[in-house]
């Protein structure tokens, strides 16, 4: 299923997810000629390899460099292709500007890169031997994800799914949209083969779940205009 538009408008400009978004497509822009072999060197280098921080001794017969914090966060800004970066980019267009509506400018890329590192811890605990590197932006945007499904579950989701040839566009409440997609992860994660099989099912479910769990620090409700006003989600604003 892929979200088309939701119905919750913004009160305020989302600079910061728009900040993203052209970091993400400009990061991707500046490695999208590199060759095979070069990209692949990139990510090892950039993406985040969880047998590198678990198995420090083949991390250095392997010569990944000692210093290690960078790729905590600029794994969140490389991705595999296009339509990685594209589906990526619009999950995070539909549902972040709410979200950060609701945080402000300041407290939004917060929230955004520990829900990132959140997801990627649960990865590295559930493959801590994976030698493929971790990369996308998959996590942050399922943690502003969970946000929305805490802040907006009154919302609607007009949904692309197309069966066979034929598409279908239907409107969902977003409790049901991001609910299914949740599952979907947690199906997906239980069935793969260790690593993932080519996905960090994990980190998506890890990602949605920090989402549903900072959202109390992070929300200011004096800026939650369409958003349920109190914590027990039973009064409206």
């Amino acid at each position: 299923m892929l979200p088309l538009r939701d119905n919750i408008p913004s009160r305020h400009k989302p600079y910061v997810m728009w900040t993203l978004l052209g970091v993400n497509v400009i990061v991707f822009l500046l490695y999208a000629g590199l060759s095979p072999a070069q990209e692949f060197k990139l990510f090892h280098l950039l993406g985040v390899v969880p047998a590198r921080f678990f198995h420090p001794e083949w991390a250095m017969w392997q010569g990944y460099p000692e210093n290690a914090w960078l790729p905590l966060f600029s794994h969140m800004f490389l991705h595999s292709g296009w339509l990685h970066l594209i589906v990526n980019m619009w999950t995070l267009w539909i549902f972040g500007d709410n979200v950060e509506d609701v945080m402000g400018p300041v407290r939004f890329p917060i929230f955004y890169l520990l829900c990132g590192l959140c997801a990627l811890g649960v990865h590295m605990v559930t493959s801590p031997n994976s030698t493929v590197p971790v990369v996308g932006a998959s996590g942050a945007i399922a943690g502003v994800m969970g946000a929305y499904f805490f802040l907006y579950p009154h919302a609607k989701v007009v949904t692309f799914l197309p069966i066979l040839i034929i598409p279908f566009v239907f409107e969902l409440p977003a409790v049901f949209y991001l609910g299914a997609w949740f599952l979907t992860q947690v199906f997906s994660g239980m069935l793969a083969p260790a690593g993932g099989g080519g996905v960090a099912w994990w980190a998506h479910i890890g990602g949605f779940v920090a989402g549903m769990v900072l959202l109390r620090f992070f929300r200011d409700d004096s800026r939650c205009y369409y958003c349920y006003r109190s914590e027990s989600f039973k009064e409206w604003k």
